[in-house]
């Protein structure tokens, strides 16, 4: 075995060395500090691997995205949101009969339960959608308590099924719009745009292109490795807690503006930039003025330091889906002047600044009609599976440590207690 040698001290510990399926490289610290009494500090964890995971692999450098090992790009042309789903959740890709059932159990289970509507009432009109989202799913364990060792896989199947119809619930509930029930002779993202745009009594014919759309929206949010909210899923996991305790926690995770509200900044920018007149380029002068505090959403990742390939393929499918809807945007027509400037201003391309997932994303949820509040949600969706497929790996795995990060401690030295009559 390979090990690597850390000197602390004087004194020398090997310690051994981890190699993935495409040679990635780790140093196992896990006996660090019973062997020498020290631990590594690594805030934000940019250089610490929690687990190893066969589900997604990412190279930043070079715009690698993959799941089970099959390309981003493949996948998104070729597969569907429920289809990505089984390979992230079982590693392969399913055969036809196990599609035919996967896809007949979601649609049996995309009902929620009677009595959880009334939750719905008790929610304000104003209420944050990804409020509602995770109460939601955290209140399904009430109606679905683990009660059987295999109780989790059935209870995989139901968040998936009733996510988009909570989420659906939740707009209806926002804007004052009786409910719409899910149908069976619909597909999984058709189904979820019928309960979002369809109304009582009127006909609602759902657009094939944005079916298409969704689908591929879905694949590329479906996971994406040890990010902020799959990395919660995981340390709720690792102490027991219940599927839809875990999951919840994702969810709330992701509500943050630096990851799954990424998105809906870049709409809110582009709506201030419309406000103020839609001088797009007095906007990109301030981004580049480093004193100015103004920055670009929607622009660069952490993880990618080439293009996002998830980005590449939304860009073709921004210009499709806005062609075939003959739809005219003012924000719309200022994102794609960024773009056009990102792709060709030597600051942005040096930098490597390029547009990423969350500015197409954006983009392309608002041509579809889904209000920016809702664009997290709709993120929430897409990540589902990849967060049920870690937590199924660690459930399965061997999953015995919760997770317990330590710390470097640095506030005060043990000290006297003072009467109150003696401080000063």
């Amino acid at each position: 075995m390979t090990t690597a040698s850390f000197t602390l001290d004087g004194k020398t510990y090997e310690l051994p060395v981890v190699r993935g399926t495409e040679d990635e490289v780790g140093v196992d610290i896990t006996k660090l500090r019973s062997l020498s009494g020290a631990i590594t500090l690594d805030p934000g964890f940019n250089s610490t691997g929690a687990c190893e995971s066969a589900i997604t692999y990412i190279d930043g450098d070079q715009g690698i995205l993959r799941y089970r090992g099959y390309p981003i790009e493949q996948l998104a042309e070729k597969s569907d949101f429920v289809e990505t789903s089984w390979l992230l959740l079982n590693g392969e890709l399913p055969t036809a009969d196990q599609l035919k059932k996967f896809r007949a159990q979601l649609t049996y289970h995309s009902m929620i339960h009677e009595d959880m509507k009334k939750f719905f009432e008790g929610y304000p009109p104003n209420a944050h959608p990804m409020a509602i989202l995770s109460a939601m799913v955290s209140s399904l364990s009430t109606y679905y308590p683990d009660t059987e060792d295999d109780s989790y896989e059935v209870n995989i199947v139901r968040l998936i099924a009733k996510v988009r119809t909570i989420a659906a619930y939740a707009y209806k509930k926002s804007i004052g719009q009786p409910t719409i029930y899910p149908r069976n002779d619909y597909s999984y993202c058709a189904n979820f745009l019928n309960m979002m745009f369809a109304v009582p009594a009127e006909e609602y014919k759902v657009n094939p292109v944005l079916v298409r759309a969704l689908n591929m929206l879905l694949i590329l949010h479906a996971d994406h490795e040890q990010n902020c909210s799959t990395a919660t899923v995981r340390m709720v996991a690792s102490s027991r807690a219940n599927i839809f305790a875990s999951i919840s926690a994702g969810i709330s995770a992701l509500w943050g503006p630096l990851h799954g509200g990424a998105n809906q900044a870049v709409l809110e920018m582009l709506e201030m930039i419309h406000q103020d007149g839609g001088d797009y380029k007095k906007w990109v002068v301030k981004a580049k003025d480093k004193d100015d505090n103004f920055r670009l959403m929607g622009f660069g990742h952490r993880v990618y330091k080439n293009f996002d390939p998830r980005a590449t393929i939304l860009r073709k499918m921004s210009n499709d889906v806005l062609k075939e809807l003959g739809i005219s945007d003012p924000l719309l027509e200022i994102a794609c002047n960024l773009e056009k400037i990102a792709l060709e201003d030597p600051y942005f391309v040096e930098r490597k600044l390029y547009p990423n997932v969350d500015f197409y994303s954006g983009i392309l949820y608002r041509a579809m009609g889904i209000p920016t509040n809702m664009f997290t949600v709709m993120f929430a969706i897409g990540r589902l599976p990849g967060w049920l497929a870690h937590w199924k790996e660690l459930r399965d795995g061997d999953s015995s440590r919760i997770y317990r990060p330590r710390q470097i401690y640095t506030g005060a030295r043990e000290r006297d207690y003072v009467s109150i009559g003696d401080r000063k």
